[in-house]
């Protein structure tokens, strides 16, 4: 079983690292920004949450990614310039109803962004359990398939083990009559 190293990253870890750094893109902020806030709520560095952020948990993320930087060009499009802020100030009464309808249909569409981003999630989840599933069942078949060849190859070779021994013991038999045989011709010559 393998274990797993002391700074291994947890699914917890890597939620936090995902929320920041989307929270980030959708504020305008930077990525090395989320890095650093991540960084010391983690006690990590800057860099390893870089690191993961774009080795891992980044992929997994996609949607998520593409909705962030959506919301971030809708913010900018809503944002008020200062100049116009006086003018809004002024008509204040009369843009508020207006304003209200926008935050609610901003809201809506994130709203259902979230909800599409949550089944997208849910899916690549299941079918990412499914492909491991499948992944472990083929590995297993594997292992089986293995098994049985080592089975197999061993029985062979402890066959042929005990045919050696057999020729072994039958080259000792055939040794020791021949080192009788000799030491008996050499009584014989004595003898004689």
């Amino acid at each position: 079983m393998p274990t797993n190293r002391q700074d291994a990253w947890s699914q917890d870890e890597d939620l936090l690292l995902a929320e920041v750094v989307l929270r980030n893109i959708r504020e305008g902020g930077t990525q090395l920004q989320a890095f650093e806030e991540v960084g010391k709520q983690l006690s990590r560095t800057a860099a390893a949450c870089g690191f993961r952020w774009n080795s891992y948990v980044r992929k997994q993320y996609k949607s998520g990614i593409e909705i962030a930087k959506r919301q971030r060009k809708e913010l900018k499009k809503n944002a008020i310039a200062p100049s116009e802020f006086e003018e809004f100030e002024e008509n204040e009464l009369n843009e508020q109803p207006a304003v209200e309808v926008t935050q609610t249909s901003s809201f809506q569409i994130e709203f259902n962004d979230l909800v599409t981003f949550l089944k997208e999630l849910y899916e690549k989840a299941d079918s990412s359990q499914k492909e491991e599933h499948d992944n472990y069942k083929k590995h297993i078949q594997e292992l089986e398939k293995q098994l049985y060849y080592l089975a197999a190859e061993n029985e062979k070779l402890e066959k042929e083990l005990k045919l050696m021994e057999q020729d072994y013991k039958a080259l000792i038999d055939i040794m020791e009559r021949a080192r009788k045989m000799v030491v008996l011709h050499e009584e014989d010559r004595q003898k004689k």
